[in-house]
């Protein structure tokens, strides 16, 4: 009984999740064999349906994006806004290595063993962290939805594409103060330390800079929060210096941030 019920709502899932519409020239990653497998399982499909019949949205044209932890789907809602949908990789090994961004922080004290229940935290835990910061006016992705192993937000970018990224950007001085001062307002305003602050998870935008991949991020109680956030530091100084930009001293900008 239980079977057949699945197989309908799937049924039910197949014609509502994937649009009819034709839009630019987006492979449709549902009709992608590994993509399927990988992440559209059968918890996920029943989740992406719950979304769906809750109204977060009401179809998904396909994937925009991949990694070793997620993928990223072009969603649209019942308004026709476009939705960012993160969905992460119950099957990977790879979240074993974020446990040390999880162990330390008093806001995620109870972690049950097992890869998906660690997902699921993840998933949670960048939720969460964009809360934080869209609350303390930085500029993020706004936090829609979250619920197992997929998060919802405000899709940064036009009709399905995304915005580029500090490393595929033209860059100058101006974005090199924001993105400092970016780090400054994730410690001071959010009471956060990204963890993972490069020039792959910052969009560079019309309105400026825009930072996303919070799942990294720590509270300042965290016992490691200084150590990332010298290494945020000094990934970002890097990369600007390489790019021709002069930058301040690393230990100067920390001295400034935690003062």
């Amino acid at each position: 009984m239980t079977d057949t019920i699945s197989k309908k709502l799937e049924s039910k899932l197949d014609n509502k999740l994937i649009s009819k519409r034709k839009r630019t020239q987006l492979e449709d990653g549902f009709k992608k064999g590994k993509v399927v497998n990988e992440v559209l399982d059968k918890p996920t499909v029943m989740t992406l349906y719950k979304m769906i019949t809750d109204h977060i949205i009401a179809y998904v044209n396909g994937s925009v994006s991949a990694g070793k932890e997620s993928v990223l789907f072009w969603g649209v809602d019942d308004n026709d806004v476009s939705v960012a949908l993160k969905i992460y990789l119950v099957t990977t090994s790879n979240f074993k290595k974020r446990e040390p961004y999880i162990t330390g922080d008093p806001r995620f004290s109870h972690l049950k063993k097992g890869t998906k229940n660690l997902v699921y935290l993840w998933a949670k835990k960048e939720y969460r962290n964009l809360s934080q910061c869209y609350e303390a006016g930085i500029p993020v992705p706004r936090p829609l939805y979250v619920t197992n192993n997929v998060l919802a937000m405000e899709f940064i970018g036009n009709n399905g594409t995304p915005a580029k990224s500090l490393l595929t950007s033209q860059v100058d001085e101006n974005d090199y103060a924001q993105a400092i001062s970016i780090l400054s307002d994730l410690y001071k305003k959010a009471k956060l330390v990204h963890g993972d602050f490069s020039e792959y998870n910052i969009f560079k935008t019309e309105n400026g800079l825009v930072v996303f991949d919070l799942g990294s991020g720590v509270d300042l109680r965290h016992p490691n929060a200084h150590e990332f956030l010298k290494r945020d530091i000094n990934n970002i100084g890097r990369f600007f210096k390489k790019r021709g930009i002069a930058v301040e001293d690393s230990e100067k900008i920390f001295e400034d941030i935690v003062k």
